[in-house]
């Protein structure tokens, strides 16, 4: 192991940490140069024995032995940076949680039919864009029998160093990409390719016609793909007019909706395949 104390905030190693902006660590015009930021133990040892690589670690001095040291055991070459809390607040701006960060490299993401092959359920949020949201929907999605995610363009970047912290590293074990490769595609193409895979769609919208999302009808479609879209405005008219099925969850008591990441968990668990 390359164990580096830090006694100054000026090495240009440390700027992954503090200095970069998340569209920055992106690096949109060269994405095999791509950077996303990984924090607390937990979430770092997911990413790890997902194949996800390491480029250098940041933790408190006093986690080091302890924690850290198993942790990284065997991975060369790679440096910890290790400081004091106080020096390390500096450095991000905040406490770490639990003490632990790790830059690690943008993966290559796979094909949409890559990512949707020999899947019964899958869901594609359109145009999700705050980072709670994201990393809850992908927590929700790994634990309640979702296979694969797609994404618009438009939503937010599940690497997104908070997304990643609240999915609490299931952005690390479940399968997803992007729709497109640019926004402004029309979910009609998207829609196509689905069907074209074999799935039908259900878009979750407050709609006149839309179901029940516990009618029997939804959990015996063999292949389906859940719809789901931005907070506030949820999916756009044309959206849920090209899908195969509009649902709802009915509530009570003049509760109109649910927060995106709440309805998904419900949704997920309601259409989960139950074999």
């Amino acid at each position: 192991m390359n164990i580096v104390n830090i006694e100054s905030l000026e090495s240009p190693e440390l700027d992954v940490y503090s200095r970069l902006t998340e569209s920055q660590l992106r690096n949109r015009l060269e994405p095999e140069k791509g950077v996303f930021i990984a924090e607390s133990l937990k979430v770092v040892r997911i990413a790890l024995e997902n194949g996800f690589e390491p480029l250098s670690f940041l933790a408190e001095r006093k986690y080091v032995n302890e924690q850290i040291v198993p942790l990284v055991d065997g991975i060369i070459d790679v440096p910890v940076y290790t400081g004091s809390r106080e020096l390390l607040s500096q450095l991000t701006g905040y406490e770490l949680s639990r003490g632990f960060l790790c830059a690690m490299r943008r993966p290559q993401l796979p094909s949409f039919s890559d990512v949707c092959h020999g899947c019964r359920r899958i869901a594609v949020l359109d145009g999700v864009v705050n980072s709670t949201n994201t990393g809850a929907i992908f927590r929700a999605a790994t634990a309640l029998g979702i296979e694969a995610l797609l994404l618009t363009p438009t939503c937010c970047d599940p690497f997104n160093r908070r997304s990643v912290r609240v999915s609490m590293g299931t952005v690390f074990q479940m399968p997803w990409t992007y729709t497109d490769a640019e926004s402004g595609v029309s979910f009609y193409d998207v829609q196509q390719r689905l069907r074209q895979l074999g799935f039908a769609t259900v878009a979750l919208a407050l709609n006149d016609n839309a179901i029940a999302i516990d009618n029997p009808v939804l959990q015996n479609i063999d292949r389906l793909a859940i719809i789901m879209g931005t907070e506030g405005d949820g999916l756009d008219k044309d959206t849920i007019e090209v899908c195969d099925y509009v649902a709802k969850i009915p509530m009570q008591r003049g509760v109109d909706s649910l927060n995106v990441a709440a309805a998904a968990s419900v949704a997920f668990w309601q259409l989960r395949p139950r074999d």
